[in-house]
């Protein structure tokens, strides 16, 4: 049973309703148990922190997977979907820290590892429930029960594992080696996640001087933007190859060295210093100079305090002299080893602790944060005479991804995995991956892998999966557990249940050597990062269990999230998967752009620049944010500023449209119902369905082929092309096929092909109800559940159909598929759509007629399509005639040409002006040829139609062209629209807005189609006169008689009122219910207009017949033949139809003879022209 569809409706309060609809089903789960025997599609979800609520990345990024993964369940698959939670690492830990006031590692220590680890479990759910909540609320289906979390002793074990198998092959080692680090978190971290977060700061610039040993009063200028370093230099580097001079500073009379090509960063000009000398940089090497500090002076027995040389240094900064502090710079740890003044395994010059403060022997700033100290060593260094100049820079510099604090760079020990020698098989594996966008895969990620490091893979924390290696205290014996049960049998500690550090710590495996003692853990847990790449197996506890699910799935199908993650979550994956399987582990990744602000920056809680994501679905639902999100750039790895008036657009252009289609549907297979007493029941299977109406042969084939399109391209993960396709179909539903076939659809024209209308535009609902339920599951759900109610059941007897999201995706039906309708209508609508530019640049209403549209083509096969339809093109710009012709020189059309910019400008570059103007001056003639053979030389240039936009122009200066048109174009169709006026447009005009007014008002009632009533009209000025001569005119389309005031005082219930203005003139409407009949002096005919005999003295403009009842007091009525002359005539059924709808006899069956004695009934096959029986009466009768 079909429910009434309301006027208004709350997306969002319906999309409430639907999930209880979907809880009561437990539709999700009942879609995997109906899928369980197809063919594995497998997915895999990363995990997201549950530190924090989400934010729009998230939905965009869930947005998408959910998506993708419910597409692949509508074409056939098995689609589990897992949530993933991320559990451990500098999230969790970071906020304890704020929490608990730590400060350090030694805050730690004092409290145990045991109960920091105890608050980390506390706050790692968190915003789990909240999670779940809003995934939810969103329309996203995916397991939350049956979830992987990082911190399941399941998942860590499978970690053990793999790190197991990378020790196993020689690819984990120790080393010391110099890292972005993090004062804030006490904590290297990884290379690609240094990369998440750059800012433009402003930091101190500063030239330092070193005197020479062998010169004390010339010294070598030094730069650098880290002056808290400059207490551990112990050299300074040079370019080999590049010059550099000598110079006198006339100011202060002093002598300096630096680079030739940056004499600039310290003078103005050439007359503030005197060059005394000029060498090349390979010359300094070896000089000593005097050092800053006396801290490391032990060092100076390595060779410190002195030039060394590298080509990595620069002529685009500083002073062409970089200071080296080996432990804090990774040229400087590399050049320093060159040189022998440090070693691998000598204790490292890092006077700083980790948290980023001063430490022994640096007396001077000890206890100060670097960062802080920077203004106190500029000091010190102006006050010892060592500051040349001090400044400040702006630049790019690397900021914590957790903490939001400066990195610093600083040598640490760290476990690393050897990543750079295989360096070609990660490309390798890469290759053999589909991304989308494919320049992201090409260029981004892959010059990332061309780079990449070994990858420090331990953290100085506590939080986390422990580094499953035990070390003899010697550093001579190490074993690597891969297992709970190895670590079990080695230990001989059993029921290990928990493998975090207060469990894991305590044990100790037994050495092998005789008097070794025992094997320690090593104090290192995992980077987060690790554990998240290895998801694809510790999900599923792999290999300890669902070895062969793993093996049959795997590489998985399907994986997405945002750009920023080509440097984390997609490098992982891949980095391990190919060390483990020499494969990747994805075959198919989706990567979107990031949201912003709608100023551009990134969103900011502490700046509150964006609206709270769930105060917008409650607001306009999560249909509208989804596709808002969808339908824009990010998904083809752009950044997209979040306007929530994008979101609102998605209600007002897509949904409500879209919607109200749906709602005139079943209002008018209700009307059917009521009115004519025919059910409507739809068959998707039905063979015999061939629309004899073109509008629907058209929409029926545009369907297919979207359907067909929608498909391939979903095939290839371009969300990029679908939605907007789908946003484009709405558009082509309600603003062409449903507006063009109203009258059709409300059974105007006859009940056979009202069923077709109905038919036609229920199978493209239907359809692309099923299409679109992946991309809006709501708005989907809530059309479908009304829907089904009119589906044959018999066609789905076998099905489960309660729910749209168990409804397989529909097959495209390539014999409703016709190329050459779709192309004749995009004509058509192209004519239409210039000619309306033209009315709204000359402010010419469409209720208002014009004489002529012509439309000019040099392509016949538009000008064909044009003229099949012109009726169509009539009716929408209410145009009395159109005209067809390629003779463009009558009307004083000429061909033009404008450049394309981009194109040309690229490939020109200084020729373009020239040849731009060359382009414009190109006559007519030149322009016919070049469309014709495709190519045109100009300017001694080759130009294709690539590189040219050829157009028509209208010359209106030309003596011979007419002077009443206006004219628009594409560039294929030039359209020229008559634009004099002429008296009797105008009155059908005022016509129009009279109908307007009505109808409007009819709406503000909530009065339904089918309602009978009675129009009472005052009017002044011209419409006194318009009203009474367009009366007929004005019925067809109301469709309830018309009368003048004064309104009855007595026996009529008054509906509604209003006083409203046409142009200058007044019109009061009354709307009272019922048919009343009034005095034929007071009544305005119309189509069906009650009246009290047709010799009324006056005949309508139109062919037509008039009616009068053999019973119920001898009814009278007029029914138009046509409407407008000579145009849309009626046949003897739909003149049945216009009986039945006039006299209200819905379900009876109605007879017509020529005179009252009944002797001889009309049919159809007795009246083969309903013109006929222009100017006759008519007998009506009814049986039932």
């Amino acid at each position: 049973m079909t429910q009434p569809v309301p006027e208004i409706i709350d997306f969002s309060k319906e999309e409430e309703i639907t999930l209880k609809l979907w809880e009561k089903l437990d539709a999700f789960q009942t879609c995997l148990k109906q899928s369980k025997n197809r063919p594995r599609y497998r997915f895999y979800d990363g995990p997201p922190f549950a530190t924090g609520l989400p934010h729009y990345g998230h939905i965009l990024a869930g947005t998408v997977k959910d998506i993708v993964t419910r597409w692949a369940h509508q074409s056939g698959f098995h689609v589990e979907r897992r949530f993933g939670w991320d559990c451990h690492g500098l999230p969790v830990e970071f906020e304890i820290d704020k929490l608990l006031g730590i400060r350090g590692p030694e805050d730690v220590e004092k409290m145990g590892i045991e109960a920091y680890n105890a608050e980390c479990r506390k706050i790692v759910m968190r915003y789990a429930d909240e999670w779940e909540r809003i995934i939810t609320r969103l329309g996203r289906w995916i397991d939350f029960k049956n979830d992987y979390k990082t911190m399941y002793p399941s998942f860590m074990e499978s970690i053990w594992w793999v790190f197991r198998q990378l020790f196993d092959k020689g690819l984990v080692y120790r080393g010391f080696k110099v890292m972005p680090f993090s004062t804030a978190c006490s904590t290297p971290l990884s290379n690609f996640e240094s990369g998440q977060n750059y800012k433009n700061v402003d930091d101190p610039s500063v030239i330092v001087s070193f005197p020479l040993d062998e010169s004390p009063d010339v010294a070598v200028l030094a730069w650098t933007t880290t002056p808290w370093t400059l207490p551990s230099n112990v050299s300074v580097c040079v370019h080999p190859d590049m010059d550099y001079v000598k110079v006198k500073d006339k100011a202060s009379e002093k002598k300096y060295i630096l680079m030739e090509a940056r004499l600039t960063e310290l003078f103005k000009t050439a007359d503030d210093y005197e060059v005394i000398d000029k060498f090349k940089g390979s010359a300094l090497e070896g000089k000593g100079y005097r050092p800053l500090f006396n801290y490391f002076e032990q060092m100076r027995s390595r060779g410190a305090f002195t030039i060394l040389t590298d080509t990595y240094v620069t002529a685009e900064s500083g002073t062409g002299v970089v200071h080296q502090a080996p432990y804090f710079g990774e040229d400087d740890y590399r050049i320093s080893l060159r040189y022998g003044i440090i070693t691998k395994d000598m204790p490292p010059i890092c006077p700083i602790d980790m948290g980023g403060r001063f430490v022994d022997p640096v007396q001077d700033f000890k206890g100060q944060h670097v960062k802080e100290a920077d203004k106190n060593i500029i000091k010190w260094l102006k006050e010892n005479g060592r500051l040349v100049r001090a400044a400040t820079v702006n630049h790019s510099y690397p900021f914590c991804w957790r903490s939001d604090t400066p990195l610093i760079y600083r040598a640490v020990p760290s476990w690393f995995v050897r990543v750079e020698n295989m360096v070609d098989k990660l490309l390798e594996s890469n290759s053999n991956t589909y991304w989308v966008p494919e320049f992201v895969k090409d260029k981004r990620f892959g010059n990332w892998l061309r780079d990449a490091r070994d990858w420090a893979i331990s953290r100085n924390r506590y939080w986390g999966t422990p580094i499953p290696l035990w070390i003899s205290e010697d550093g001579e014996e190490i074993v690597c557990i891969g297992s709970v049960a190895e670590l079990e049998e080695l230990s001989g500690v059993k029921n290990i249940i928990d493998l975090h550090r207060e469990t894991i710590d305590k044990i100790t495996i037994p050495s092998k050597r005789p008097g070794g003692g025992v094997l320690r853990r090593v104090p290192e847990v995992f980077d987060c990062w690790f554990e998240s790449g290895s998801m694809p197996y510790a999900e599923i506890h792999y290999p300890f269990e669902h070895q062969k699910e793993f093996e049959e799935g795997f590489p998985g199908d399907f994986i997405a999230e945002g750009i920023d993650q080509t440097r984390g979550w997609f490098y992982t994956l891949l980095v391990l998967a190919t060390l483990l399987f020499g494969k990747a582990p994805f075959k198919n990744l989706i990567c979107h752009g990031l949201v912003l602000a709608a100023d551009g920056q990134k969103m900011s809680k502490r700046k509150k620049n964006y609206p709270d994501p769930m105060d917008i679905v409650t607001k306009y639902g999560a249909d509208a944010i989804r596709l808002y999100l969808i339908n824009s750039p990010v998904v083809r790895a752009d950044n997209l500023r979040f306007k929530e008036e994008g979101v609102r657009d998605i209600l007002k252009d897509v949904f409500l449209p879209w919607y109200n289609a749906y709602r005139f549907l079943m209002q008018n297979v209700d009307r059917l119902e009521k009115e004519n007493g025919e059910s409507f029941l739809y068959s998707e299977n039905r063979s015999d369905f061939r629309p004899e109406n073109y509008m629907d042969r058209w929409i029926l084939s545009f369907t297919q082929s979207l359907i067909k399109f929608v498909k391939q391209e979903m095939q290839a993960y371009r969300l990029y092309t679908v939605v907007p396709r789908l946003v484009k179909f709405v558009d082509e539903l309600t603003n062409w096929y449903v507006r063009m076939n109203r009258r059709r659809l409300k059974g105007e024209i006859s009940v056979r092909d009202c069923h077709q209308a109905l038919h036609t535009l229920f199978g493209v609902l239907f359809s692309m109800t099923k299409v679109m339920a992946s991309f809006v599951p709501f708005l989907t759900e809530h059309m479908y559940q009304n829907l089904r109610h009119l589906v044959d059941p018999v066609t789905t007897k076998d099905e489960d159909v309660a729910s749209v999201h168990y409804l397989m995706l529909p097959q495209p039906r390539d014999s409703l598929i016709d190329v050459s309708i779709e192309q004749a209508v995009s004509n058509m609508q192209t004519v239409i759509e210039l000619a309306r530019v033209i009315r709204d640049r000359k402010t010419l209403p469409m209720k208002y007629p014009l004489k002529e549209v012509v439309v000019i083509s040099k392509d016949s096969g538009v000008l064909k399509d044009v003229s099949a339809l012109q009726n169509y093109i009539m009716e929408e710009l209410n145009i009395r005639t159109v005209t067809v012709t390629t003779d463009k020189q009558k009307y004083g059309v000429q061909l033009k040409a404008e450049p394309d910019h981009k194109t040309l400008g690229a490939r020109l570059k200084g020729a373009f002006k020239s040849v731009t103007a060359a382009i414009k001056e190109l006559s007519d003639e030149q322009l016919i040829e070049f469309q014709r053979t495709g190519e045109i030389e100009v300017e001694g240039h080759k130009l294709n139609l690539e590189d040219l936009r050829v157009m028509y122009t209208f010359d209106t200066s030309s003596d011979g062209t007419p002077n009443h048109y206006e004219a628009h174009s594409d560039s294929n169709i030039l359209v020229l629209l008559d634009i004099s006026p002429d008296d009797s447009m105008v009155d059908e005009g005022l016509a129009r807005e009279v109908i307007n007014r009505i109808q409007k008002l009819r709406k503000k009632a909530k009065l339904m189609p089918m309602d009978e009533v009675t129009v009472y009209y005052n009017a002044t000025g011209s419409l006194t006169r318009v009203i009474p001569e367009y009366n007929d005119f004005i019925f067809a389309t109301i469709k309830q008689p018309l009368s003048r005031f004064p309104v009855p005082s007595t026996g009529i219930e008054i509906i509604i009122k209003e006083d409203a203005k046409v142009k200058q003139d007044s019109l009061d409407l009354v709307i009272v219910r019922g048919h009343v009949m009034e005095d034929k002096s007071k009544t305005t005919q119309g189509i069906g207009a009650l009246m009290n005999g047709p010799d009324n003295g006056r005949s309508p403009a139109c062919r037509y017949v008039n009616l009068e009842m053999l019973s119920s007091g001898g009814k009278q009525a007029t029914v138009l033949l046509e409407n407008p002359r000579d145009e849309y005539k009626i046949t003897f059924n739909q003149l049945i139809d216009q009986v039945k709808l006039i006299f209200g006899l819905r379900g009876k069956r109605v007879r017509l003879y020529p005179s009252k004695d009944r002797k001889q009934e009309l049919s159809e096959f007795l009246v083969k022209d309903t013109y006929e029986l222009h100017g006759s009466l008519l007998y009506v009768a009814f049986d039932g």
